[in-house]
């Protein structure tokens, strides 16, 4: 029989977007852990008041205490000072840092308090000088951290090539859990404005370079003219890729849907979902795709293929449009052995990729931080 365990206080740390796959891994591990009887808190760095809203309320709403911190993007100063009142006062177990702005400013002063620290890496994404700086200053972090978990089997080899200690690295692969189930594809299509008996895929993230987007609208020329593509998200390179769409003559056949607060129930509504990445961790919104049930295309990078295989959907290298293109062409073209590899990702999802042993993998590992200081 399973000896008992005392309840911890686990406190979150994070910069949070409005929506994202970091957040929804936060979500997940606080719900499920506060259902499990831990006293769970979440600090959410922001620059406005009502930033952040909907992610907060959704936490509140399942038992999780929120701490919302406005600040302006460099008070790092004062965040410090405010996370070192509420580390005084909550006694947490651990501290568990999401983002750079935490990992690097944040941290340690938990540490500093003897608070074991754990932060999950989610993901690189390179691009200009300044990230790659903050990159490097993250990875530096890490080295003080009593554990880093990456999030698949391609990060945690780049963790350990930069110097984190492998005694203190950690896998964790993300798990699906959700609190929405997929809508019907009538509904789906009626909440996004999309005719009923149109050809439409489906693209969900953030519209910054490494999500590759751009990719997919470079790939449209070769798709036929009745398909069209639903853009789900928003970001700095928006402007640039309509710019992009419309060169390429393909620009009526895109929408723009900005964020949605909850998307993942939506992807029903589409013929197939595409993600385009040039790079990832274990991307969220593909384990979406996978719920909803729809065929699936998608880049051979990061975490991908430990996710889904070629029985499970249509992989292609990144940075290649035709590639794409093709695999989407092959995709509509077979609906029956697409609809099967749907099927199978679904399958796959539930069976691989259960939230209980994953939340059990983070307590266990809370556990040994503390019992590590």
């Amino acid at each position: 029989m399973k000896e008992p365990t005392d309840p911890l206080v686990i406190l979150h740390v994070t910069a949070p977007a409005r929506v994202g796959g970091l957040e929804r891994v936060v979500e997940a591990l606080c719900v499920g852990h506060a259902g499990a009887g831990h006293s769970v808190h979440v600090v959410a760095v922001v620059d406005k008041a009502d930033d952040a809203g909907a992610f907060l309320n959704s936490l509140e709403a399942h038992g999780v205490h929120s701490h919302r911190l406005v600040l302006p993007g460099r008070a790092y100063r004062q965040e410090r000072q405010e996370i070192r009142r509420l580390c005084r006062s909550l006694q947490p177990s651990v501290m568990h840092t999401h983002g750079y702005r935490a990992d690097v400013a944040t941290s340690g002063v938990a540490r500093r308090l003897g608070i074991p620290t754990v932060s999950t890496v989610h993901g690189f994404t390179g691009g200009s000088w300044r990230n790659r700086l903050y990159e490097a200053l993250q990875v530096r972090a890490f080295r003080r951290f009593g554990a880093v978990v990456a999030v698949s089997n391609p990060l945690y080899a780049l963790l350990l090539q930069r110097g984190v200690p492998q005694t203190r690295l950690k896998l964790i692969v993300n798990a699906w859990s959700s609190l929405s189930t997929p809508m019907s594809r009538s509904a789906a299509r009626a909440q996004l404005g999309l005719p009923e008996r149109e050809v439409c895929i489906g693209w969900l993230g953030r519209l910054t370079r490494e999500k590759g987007a751009d990719v997919l609208i470079r790939a449209m020329p070769d798709l036929p003219d009745n398909v069209f593509v639903s853009f789900i998200g928003d970001g700095r390179e928006r402007e640039a890729l309509q710019t992009l769409a419309t060169q390429l003559n393909v620009s009526s056949r895109i929408r723009w849907h900005g964020i949605l607060s909850s998307a993942g129930p939506l992807l029903s509504a589409f013929d197939a979902f595409v993600l385009s990445s040039r790079t990832e961790g274990t991307p969220i919104a593909l384990f979406e795709a996978m719920a909803a049930g729809i065929p699936v295309v998608a880049t051979r990078v990061g975490g991908v293929p430990e996710v889904v295989t070629d029985k499970e959907a249509v992989l292609v290298p990144s940075e290649d449009p035709t590639a794409l293109a093709g695999a989407i062409r092959r995709t509509l073209d077979e609906p029956a052995l697409a609809a099967a590899r749907a099927e199978s990702s679904r399958s796959r999802l539930e069976t691989s990729f259960a939230v209980e042993p994953w939340l059990a993998a983070y307590e266990n590992l809370y556990r040994q931080v503390g019992a590590a200081r």
